[in-house]
């Protein structure tokens, strides 16, 4: 469980002897990270610039009172779990329901009696860790997904979300975008010379190669099946494309990979293909770039491997060149 020194808690009360009483009762009970305003904008304002997973709200806060600064929070998308007392007059129920109708976990009752507060903390603390376990683990599972198991680059079904996000973005901003499709010449000459674990082998340094040499967080790059690779390149037009693929080809086929201590000389194959939209109307699909771009990769492997090939950008009145 989160310790408590480490927890930050927003005291959001209007009565500034209800705000010292809490902040007292809140050291006492091993809390250090607590910060208090007098009404719901300023808490608002204060969870703008720090997330506080645990929030102390009066139900009588002036201007934004402590229903609608439950409604608000719980409307807005924060990086994590909020857990809400809502601090009540007593124990009246309208008021409890209320508070809890707005989105508050659960109320603390005015007078605040310190043993009551600690053990309504220590059960915000099992749901936000709780909260946070189940966030993590999706992320993990969500981050396994998209990920190719033998090389851990983006998967195919990652390819497809993101390179339509990268091409609708392309056409918005009216920014370049290019794709580097690459093939691994003779692969199967590799597997079936020095067996599929040694080809497994080759494909995972041939990715660390390549992702070694591309930019980082702007770049990416995609497993697209078998030894077919796709490489990402935002805000980059053509000729700066070809620039990228001739490096990495002169990369992979110029230093020889290493197989049970053998040097094996290994060449792949590329194929460019790229957009740039001048007027917002113009448009470019998914399947029209992949497909440029793996007709050139294939007219690379006719031309005699070990190549770049690409045509001009998909965008009508660009004048790009072609090769």
């Amino acid at each position: 469980m989160m310790e408590q020194q480490s927890l930050p808690i927003l005291i959001a009360v209007a009565d500034p002897a209800d705000r010292k009483a809490l902040g007292k009762a809140l050291a006492d009970a091993g809390y250090r990270k607590v910060v208090s305003v007098a009404d719901g904008r300023k808490a608002i304002a204060a969870m703008a610039g720090e997330l506080f997973p645990i929030v102390i709200a009066d139900s009588r806060l002036s201007g934004m009172d402590g229903f609608e600064l439950c409604r608000t929070l719980r409307a807005r998308e924060l990086p994590g779990y909020v857990y809400i007392l809502m601090l009540t007059r007593g124990n009246r129920k309208s008021e409890i329901l209320k508070g809890l109708e707005a989105g508050a976990d659960t109320h603390l009752a005015r007078p605040v009696d310190p043993a009551d507060l600690a053990a309504r903390l220590k059960a915000a603390l099992r749901v936000i860790d709780l909260e946070r376990s189940l966030r993590l683990t999706n992320e993990e599972v969500r981050a396994l997904s998209i990920r190719d198991p033998l090389t851990g680059i983006f998967n195919r079904v990652y390819l497809s979300e993101r390179l339509h996000q990268e091409i609708k973005r392309s056409q918005r901003y009216g920014h370049p975008l290019s794709i580097v499709m690459s093939d691994i010449d003779h692969f199967k000459d590799v597997n079936d010379q020095h067996g599929h674990r040694a080809g497994d082998q080759i494909l995972k340094d041939f990715v660390s190669r390549i992702s070694g040499s591309i930019r980082i967080d702007v770049d990416w790059m995609a497993r697209y099946g078998g030894e077919e690779f796709l490489i990402v390149l935002p805000e980059t037009d053509l000729p700066s494309a070809y620039i990228v693929a001739e490096r990495l080809r002169r990369l992979v086929a110029e230093t020889p990979f290493l197989l049970r201590g053998k040097e094996l000389r290994i060449t792949s194959s590329f194929g460019v293909a790229s957009y740039r939209s001048v007027r917002q109307s113009e448009k470019v699909s998914f399947d029209g770039l992949m497909e440029q771009a793996d007709e050139f990769l294939y007219q690379a492997k006719r031309e005699g491997r070990n190549t770049v090939r690409g045509a001009r950008p998909v965008g009508p009145e660009m004048k790009g060149c072609a090769a």
